[in-house]
C-alpha cells in the first residue's frame, strides 16, 4: 500500500515535471510498458478506444498535448493513495477537473493510467466534454 507521504512525493514530482513542460522529465515517471487511457487520446490522436501502450506512443501523445495547449498548467487538489496505486485530483487544461488513477509498478514507475475529466461549469448545466 502507498502511504500518504509516498503518494504526496510522487504527486509533487509528477506535477513539477508537467508544469515545467519538460517532456523528458515527464516521461521519467512512466514505465516502458505503460498503458494509458484518456478521453483526450480520442480527441487529440483520433484513437477510438482512447488507449495507448508503450512509452514511445505516450511520449508522442504528450508532445502533441504540450504543443496544442501552450498554457497547460496543473494545480493539484488532492492525493489519494491506494494499494499499489494513487489517484490525483487536479485542475487541468481549460480548467477541467481531472482525476488520474495511476498504478505503480515494483520499480516505482507509473505502469497504468485511467484519466477522467469533467468541466464543472458544463456539468452544472448538464453538458458533457463532447458538447
Amino acid at each position: 500500500m502507498l502511504t500518504q507521504p509516498q503518494a504526496d512525493k510522487l504527486a509533487d514530482a509528477w506535477l513539477q515535471a508537467w508544469n515545467s513542460r519538460d517532456l523528458a522529465q515527464i516521461m521519467e515517471h512512466y514505465a516502458d510498458a505503460i498503458e494509458f487511457r484518456s478521453p483526450f487520446i480520442v480527441k487529440l490522436m483520433d484513437i477510438a478506444d482512447g488507449s495507448l501502450r508503450g512509452k514511445p506512443a505516450l511520449a508522442a501523445y504528450f508532445a502533441q498535448g504540450l504543443a496544442k495547449f501552450p498554457e497547460l498548467h496543473f494545480t493539484l487538489l488532492q492525493v489519494l493513495p491506494g494499494v499499489g496505486s494513487v489517484t490525483l485530483l487536479y485542475r487541468s487544461v481549460n480548467d477541467l477537473l481531472a482525476a488520474e488513477t495511476m498504478e505503480i509498478d515494483a520499480a516505482g514507475k507509473i505502469c497504468r493510467v485511467m484519466a477522467h475529466y469533467c468541466d464543472p461549469a458544463a456539468a452544472a448545466r448538464g453538458a458533457s466534454l463532447e458538447s
